[in-house]
Protein backbone atom coordinates (compact mmCIF):
# COMPACT_ATOMS: atom_id res chain seq x y z
CA UNK A 1 0.00 0.00 0.00
CA UNK A 2 3.09 2.63 0.54
CA UNK A 3 5.42 1.68 -2.03
CA UNK A 4 2.61 0.11 -4.59
CA UNK A 5 4.46 -2.80 -5.13
CA UNK A 6 3.15 -5.64 -7.88
CA UNK A 7 3.17 -8.97 -7.83
CA UNK A 8 1.52 -11.82 -8.80
CA UNK A 9 -1.98 -12.89 -6.89
CA UNK A 10 0.34 -16.58 -6.09
CA UNK A 11 3.79 -14.73 -4.97
CA UNK A 12 2.42 -12.75 -2.61
CA UNK A 13 3.13 -14.56 0.58
CA UNK A 14 6.92 -15.45 -0.89
CA UNK A 15 7.36 -11.32 -0.95
CA UNK A 16 9.40 -9.38 1.83
CA UNK A 17 9.30 -6.03 1.77
CA UNK A 18 11.77 -3.74 4.31
CA UNK A 19 10.22 -0.43 2.88
CA UNK A 20 6.71 0.35 4.55
CA UNK A 21 7.15 4.16 4.27
CA UNK A 22 6.37 6.04 0.96
CA UNK A 23 9.16 7.21 -0.77
CA UNK A 24 10.37 8.91 -4.20
CA UNK A 25 9.47 5.63 -6.26
CA UNK A 26 5.74 6.00 -5.32
CA UNK A 27 5.24 9.42 -7.14
CA UNK A 28 6.67 7.81 -9.68
CA UNK A 29 4.48 4.85 -10.44
CA UNK A 30 1.21 5.82 -12.27
CA UNK A 31 -1.72 4.90 -10.56
CA UNK A 32 -3.75 3.64 -13.90
CA UNK A 33 -0.61 1.06 -14.75
CA UNK A 34 -0.65 -0.36 -11.05
CA UNK A 35 -2.41 -3.26 -10.07
CA UNK A 36 -3.42 -2.33 -6.30
CA UNK A 37 -3.69 -5.29 -4.46
CA UNK A 38 -6.08 -5.80 -1.34
CA UNK A 39 -3.57 -5.67 2.02
CA UNK A 40 -2.45 -8.94 3.38
CA UNK A 41 -2.24 -9.42 7.24
CA UNK A 42 0.71 -11.30 9.24
CA UNK A 43 -1.50 -13.70 10.16
CA UNK A 44 -2.33 -14.63 6.37
CA UNK A 45 1.40 -15.40 6.06
CA UNK A 46 2.08 -17.52 8.50
CA UNK A 47 -1.04 -19.79 7.54
CA UNK A 48 0.75 -20.29 4.67
CA UNK A 49 4.15 -21.45 5.33
CA UNK A 50 2.23 -23.21 7.98
CA UNK A 51 0.70 -25.47 4.99
CA UNK A 52 3.55 -26.79 3.83
CA UNK A 53 3.58 -30.20 4.42
CA UNK A 54 6.22 -31.31 7.51
CA UNK A 55 9.14 -33.90 6.33
CA UNK A 56 8.44 -37.59 7.77
CA UNK A 57 9.75 -38.92 11.00
CA UNK A 58 12.02 -41.93 11.02
CA UNK A 59 9.32 -44.02 12.57
CA UNK A 60 7.15 -42.71 9.45
CA UNK A 61 9.57 -44.19 7.42
CA UNK A 62 10.37 -46.88 9.05
CA UNK A 63 6.28 -47.90 8.81
CA UNK A 64 6.54 -46.98 5.16
CA UNK A 65 9.54 -49.18 4.50
CA UNK A 66 7.79 -52.25 6.30
CA UNK A 67 4.74 -51.76 3.71
CA UNK A 68 6.30 -51.03 0.93
CA UNK A 69 8.38 -54.40 1.69
CA UNK A 70 5.54 -56.14 2.29
CA UNK A 71 3.72 -55.49 -1.21
CA UNK A 72 7.44 -56.68 -3.02
CA UNK A 73 7.20 -59.81 -5.08
CA UNK A 74 11.11 -59.67 -6.01
CA UNK A 75 14.25 -59.43 -3.93
CA UNK A 76 14.11 -54.52 -4.82
CA UNK A 77 13.52 -54.51 -1.07
CA UNK A 78 14.22 -51.04 0.36
CA UNK A 79 16.63 -50.93 3.44
CA UNK A 80 16.44 -48.63 6.37
CA UNK A 81 19.86 -46.90 7.29
CA UNK A 82 20.69 -45.75 11.19
CA UNK A 83 21.04 -42.48 9.98
CA UNK A 84 17.38 -41.75 9.19
CA UNK A 85 18.27 -42.66 5.15
CA UNK A 86 17.23 -45.75 3.18
CA UNK A 87 18.34 -47.07 0.26
CA UNK A 88 16.39 -48.83 -2.44
CA UNK A 89 16.06 -49.66 -6.60
CA UNK A 90 13.58 -47.57 -9.13
CA UNK A 91 13.33 -48.71 -12.92
CA UNK A 92 13.46 -45.80 -15.18
CA UNK A 93 12.44 -46.54 -18.49
CA UNK A 94 14.07 -44.54 -21.85
CA UNK A 95 12.20 -42.95 -24.40
CA UNK A 96 14.48 -40.71 -26.14
CA UNK A 97 13.39 -39.65 -29.93
CA UNK A 98 16.54 -38.30 -31.11
CA UNK A 99 20.09 -39.72 -30.98
CA UNK A 100 22.34 -39.45 -28.46
CA UNK A 101 26.26 -38.94 -28.85
CA UNK A 102 28.74 -41.43 -27.51
CA UNK A 103 32.45 -42.14 -27.61
CA UNK A 104 33.58 -43.93 -30.86
CA UNK A 105 35.84 -47.05 -30.50
CA UNK A 106 34.83 -47.43 -26.61
CA UNK A 107 34.74 -50.97 -25.15
CA UNK A 108 32.31 -51.80 -22.90
CA UNK A 109 32.45 -51.13 -19.21
CA UNK A 110 34.27 -53.59 -17.08
CA UNK A 111 33.50 -54.69 -13.13
CA UNK A 112 36.77 -52.73 -12.67
CA UNK A 113 36.45 -49.96 -14.65
CA UNK A 114 32.97 -49.44 -12.45
CA UNK A 115 34.27 -50.32 -9.53
CA UNK A 116 37.25 -47.86 -10.00
CA UNK A 117 35.00 -45.32 -11.49
CA UNK A 118 37.25 -44.83 -14.94
CA UNK A 119 35.02 -42.79 -17.24
CA UNK A 120 35.90 -44.32 -20.72
CA UNK A 121 34.38 -41.34 -22.25
CA UNK A 122 37.09 -39.21 -21.53
CA UNK A 123 39.74 -41.79 -22.74
CA UNK A 124 39.13 -40.75 -26.89
CA UNK A 125 37.88 -37.51 -28.49
CA UNK A 126 36.12 -39.18 -30.95
CA UNK A 127 32.37 -39.35 -31.28
CA UNK A 128 29.60 -41.00 -32.42
CA UNK A 129 25.77 -40.52 -32.31
CA UNK A 130 23.29 -43.17 -32.41
CA UNK A 131 19.40 -44.05 -30.88
CA UNK A 132 19.00 -46.16 -27.94
CA UNK A 133 16.73 -48.94 -28.11
CA UNK A 134 13.36 -47.51 -28.17
CA UNK A 135 12.10 -48.03 -24.40
CA UNK A 136 14.92 -49.55 -22.82
CA UNK A 137 14.39 -50.21 -19.17
CA UNK A 138 17.75 -49.21 -16.77
CA UNK A 139 17.57 -50.62 -12.80
CA UNK A 140 18.96 -47.93 -10.49
CA UNK A 141 19.96 -49.11 -7.02
CA UNK A 142 19.83 -45.26 -5.03
CA UNK A 143 19.18 -43.59 -1.59
CA UNK A 144 16.79 -41.80 -0.03
CA UNK A 145 19.15 -38.49 -0.66
CA UNK A 146 19.65 -39.37 -4.40
CA UNK A 147 17.85 -36.35 -6.66
CA UNK A 148 16.65 -36.59 -10.02
CA UNK A 149 19.57 -34.36 -11.26
CA UNK A 150 21.93 -36.98 -9.78
CA UNK A 151 19.38 -39.70 -11.32
CA UNK A 152 20.14 -38.50 -15.44
CA UNK A 153 23.73 -38.08 -15.10
CA UNK A 154 24.09 -41.48 -13.49
CA UNK A 155 22.16 -43.10 -16.40
CA UNK A 156 24.07 -40.84 -18.72
CA UNK A 157 27.24 -42.19 -17.52
CA UNK A 158 25.84 -45.76 -17.52
CA UNK A 159 25.19 -45.88 -21.23
CA UNK A 160 28.40 -43.35 -21.71
CA UNK A 161 26.90 -40.64 -22.90
CA UNK A 162 28.16 -36.96 -23.49
CA UNK A 163 25.95 -35.17 -24.19
CA UNK A 164 24.71 -32.45 -21.90
CA UNK A 165 22.71 -33.95 -19.04
CA UNK A 166 20.55 -30.17 -19.53
CA UNK A 167 18.94 -32.02 -22.78
CA UNK A 168 17.11 -34.48 -20.64
CA UNK A 169 14.38 -34.74 -18.12
CA UNK A 170 12.71 -37.24 -15.88
CA UNK A 171 9.04 -37.67 -16.00
CA UNK A 172 6.99 -39.83 -13.68
CA UNK A 173 4.36 -41.25 -15.78
CA UNK A 174 1.34 -42.07 -13.93
CA UNK A 175 -2.21 -44.01 -14.82
CA UNK A 176 -5.68 -42.35 -14.18
CA UNK A 177 -9.03 -43.40 -15.43
CA UNK A 178 -7.83 -45.38 -17.98
CA UNK A 179 -5.19 -42.52 -19.52
CA UNK A 180 -1.54 -42.23 -18.78
CA UNK A 181 -0.38 -38.89 -17.41
CA UNK A 182 2.93 -37.63 -17.42
CA UNK A 183 4.57 -34.98 -15.02
CA UNK A 184 8.24 -33.76 -15.16
CA UNK A 185 9.91 -33.63 -12.39
CA UNK A 186 11.87 -30.91 -10.47
CA UNK A 187 15.92 -31.59 -10.45
CA UNK A 188 15.76 -31.27 -6.37
CA UNK A 189 13.28 -34.14 -6.18
CA UNK A 190 13.66 -37.66 -4.63
CA UNK A 191 12.38 -40.13 -6.48
CA UNK A 192 13.45 -42.85 -4.19
CA UNK A 193 10.66 -41.15 -1.75
CA UNK A 194 8.19 -41.09 -4.74
CA UNK A 195 8.44 -44.68 -5.52
CA UNK A 196 8.23 -45.29 -1.47
CA UNK A 197 4.55 -43.70 -1.28
CA UNK A 198 3.41 -44.76 -4.78
CA UNK A 199 4.02 -48.67 -3.37
CA UNK A 200 6.34 -51.16 -5.59
CA UNK A 201 3.63 -51.15 -8.45
CA UNK A 202 5.15 -49.90 -11.30
CA UNK A 203 1.34 -49.70 -12.92
CA UNK A 204 0.68 -47.12 -10.25
CA UNK A 205 4.11 -45.15 -11.17
CA UNK A 206 7.02 -45.51 -13.07
CA UNK A 207 9.73 -42.94 -14.01
CA UNK A 208 10.46 -41.89 -17.77
CA UNK A 209 13.56 -40.67 -19.47
CA UNK A 210 12.97 -38.04 -22.17
CA UNK A 211 14.45 -34.81 -23.82
CA UNK A 212 13.92 -32.21 -22.17
CA UNK A 213 11.29 -30.61 -24.22
CA UNK A 214 11.10 -26.93 -23.52
CA UNK A 215 8.64 -25.87 -26.39
CA UNK A 216 11.59 -25.03 -28.86
CA UNK A 217 14.56 -27.24 -29.26
CA UNK A 218 17.65 -25.54 -27.54
CA UNK A 219 20.03 -26.02 -30.78
CA UNK A 220 22.63 -23.74 -28.50
CA UNK A 221 23.43 -26.59 -26.20
CA UNK A 222 24.62 -28.91 -29.25
CA UNK A 223 28.30 -29.27 -30.08
CA UNK A 224 29.03 -28.72 -34.03
CA UNK A 225 29.56 -32.66 -34.41
CA UNK A 226 26.68 -33.23 -32.70
CA UNK A 227 24.93 -31.43 -35.25
CA UNK A 228 26.61 -32.58 -38.43
CA UNK A 229 25.73 -36.24 -37.21
CA UNK A 230 21.77 -35.06 -36.78
CA UNK A 231 21.87 -33.65 -40.41
CA UNK A 232 23.24 -37.15 -41.62
CA UNK A 233 20.50 -39.07 -39.68
CA UNK A 234 18.16 -36.98 -40.84
CA UNK A 235 19.42 -37.48 -44.44
CA UNK A 236 19.41 -41.30 -44.02
CA UNK A 237 16.12 -41.20 -42.90
CA UNK A 238 15.39 -38.92 -46.08
CA UNK A 239 16.34 -41.16 -48.12
CA UNK A 240 14.77 -44.16 -46.77
CA UNK A 241 11.42 -42.72 -46.45
CA UNK A 242 11.69 -41.77 -50.54
CA UNK A 243 12.63 -45.47 -51.31
CA UNK A 244 9.91 -46.73 -49.20
CA UNK A 245 7.67 -44.11 -51.14
CA UNK A 246 8.76 -45.51 -54.52
CA UNK A 247 8.65 -48.81 -53.84
CA UNK A 248 5.19 -48.89 -52.96
CA UNK A 249 3.64 -47.07 -56.31
CA UNK A 250 6.22 -49.40 -58.25
CA UNK A 251 4.00 -52.40 -56.81
CA UNK A 252 0.77 -50.05 -57.52
CA UNK A 253 1.92 -49.77 -61.01
CA UNK A 254 2.71 -53.63 -61.22
CA UNK A 255 -0.53 -54.16 -59.91
CA UNK A 256 -2.56 -51.73 -62.34
CA UNK A 257 -0.39 -53.11 -65.33
CA UNK A 258 -1.12 -56.61 -64.28
CA UNK A 259 -4.56 -55.79 -63.86
CA UNK A 260 -5.04 -53.72 -67.65
CA UNK A 261 -3.54 -56.87 -68.96
CA UNK A 262 -5.46 -59.26 -68.06
CA UNK A 263 -8.54 -57.31 -68.84
CA UNK A 264 -7.63 -57.06 -72.82
CA UNK A 265 -8.30 -60.67 -73.33
CA UNK A 266 -11.78 -60.31 -71.95
CA UNK A 267 -14.72 -59.62 -74.38
CA UNK A 268 -16.31 -55.91 -73.92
Amino acid sequence: ADCRYTCHQECRSLIQLDCRRPGPCQSQLSPENTLLLPPRSQNAIQTVEEEKPKPPTVQEIKQKIEKYNAKVTNCLLMKLNEDGTYTGFIKVHLKLRRPVTVPAGIRPQSIYDALKEVNLAEMTDKRTSFYLPLDAIKQLHISSTTTVSEVIQGLLKKFMVVDNPQKFALFKEMRKDGQVLFQKLPLTEYPLYLRLLAGPDTDVLSFVLKENETGEVEWDAFTIPELQNFLMILEKEEKDKIQQVHRKYERFKQRLQQTLKEARGKPG
